[in-house]
C-alpha cells in the first residue's frame, strides 16, 4: 500500500493532473439527478477533482473528507473551509445530510470488509433520493492490452475489493437501487515501461512489494521491453450511481 503522505506532493502530476480530473468531474457531475446541491466527496485526495466539482455547472456546496493529514492540506488549499479530516469508514456527518456522495478512485485502496462500511457510511449520509457514485473495477481499467500488461499479467493478484458486482451488492445491502454507469478516460495515465517499473519499486502493485525479489524479476522483464519512454494507451475508469429511494417510492427495476 502507497504512503499517501508521502504520495501528496507528487500525487496530481502522476496520476494526469488537471486533464483527468477534469474527465472525472464531468463524468461524476453527469450522474447526478436533477437539484443536487450538496455533495460529499469521500476520499477527497488533494482536492483536484473535489474543487471541479464544486464549480460545476450548478455551483455545489461541496465538502470533501480525506483521512490522510497530507492530503487534506492540499485539498483544503483547493477548497478552503470545506476539508475535513476524517475515516471514512466512520464519517463525522449526521444521516440523510447530503444530496449525493462519491468516492472516486476509494474501494479499490481498502479489504472487501472496509469497502462494505465505506458503502454503508456513504449510503448512511446521503438523503432520500440522493445518488451514491463511486468508481469501480479500477485495477482492470489499467489492462488495456499492451505489452506492459502482457508482462504484468503473470504477477500475484489479490481479489478486487471494487469489483462492479461486489459494489452493488453493498449498496443492494444498503437499500441503493442501480442508477446509471459512465466512462471516463484516465488522461496522462498512459504507461510507459520505465512508468511501470518506477510503479513497481515505489508499492503501486501491493502484491510486488518493494524489495520482493519477485519484484525484480518483473522490473527486469519490464526493463527489456522496446520503446521504454513511449506511453502505452490511457486506461478507461467506470462510475457506477446508486440511487437511494425516497420513502414510500418503489423504484422501477434497473436494466443496467
Amino acid at each position: 500500500m502507497l504512503d499517501y503522505d508521502k504520495e501528496a506532493e507528487r500525487y496530481d502530476l502522476s496520476r494526469g493532473g488537471e486533464p483527468r480530473a477534469a474527465a472525472a468531474a464531468e463524468a461524476v457531475l453527469g450522474l447526478l439527478p436533477p437539484g443536487v446541491r450538496s455533495l460529499l466527496d469521500v476520499a477527497c485526495g488533494t482536492g483536484i477533482v473535489t474543487r471541479r466539482l464544486a464549480a460545476g455547472p450548478d455551483a455545489l456546496r461541496v465538502t470533501g473528507v480525506d483521512l490522510s493529514p497530507a492530503m487534506a492540506r492540499h485539498a483544503a488549499a483547493r477548497l478552503p473551509g470545506a476539508i475535513v479530516r476524517a475515516d471514512s469508514r466512520q464519517l463525522p456527518f449526521p444521516a440523510a445530510q447530503f444530496d449525493a456522495v462519491s468516492s472516486v478512485w476509494l474501494l479499490h485502496l481498502v479489504e472487501d470488509d472496509d469497502a462494505r462500511r465505506i458503502v454503508a457510511e456513504c449510503a448512511r449520509v446521503l438523503r432520500p433520493g440522493g445518488v451514491y457514485v463511486t468508481t469501480v473495477d479500477k485495477g482492470a481499467s489499467h489492462n488495456v492490452g499492451s505489452d506492459i500488461d502482457a508482462v504484468l499479467a503473470s504477477r500475484p493478484r489479490r481479489p478486487a475489493s471494487d469489483a462492479s458486482e461486489l459494489v452493488a451488492s453493498y449498496a443492494t445491502d444498503c437499500g441503493l437501487v442501480a442508477a446509471g454507469r459512465a466512462r471516463f478516460a484516465g488522461r496522462g495515465q498512459g504507461r510507459s515501461p520505465r512508468r511501470a517499473i518506477a510503479d513497481l519499486r515505489r508499492g503501486w502493485f501491493v502484491t510486488l512489494p518493494p524489495g520482493d525479489p519477485l519484484a525484480d524479476v518483473f522490473a527486469a522483464r519490464l526493463a527489456a521491453l522496446p520503446d521504454q519512454e513511449r506511453p502505452r494507451p490511457e486506461p478507461e475508469f467506470t462510475l457506477r450511481a446508486f440511487r437511494k429511494p425516497t420513502e414510500g417510492h418503489r423504484e422501477p427495476a434497473s436494466n443496467e
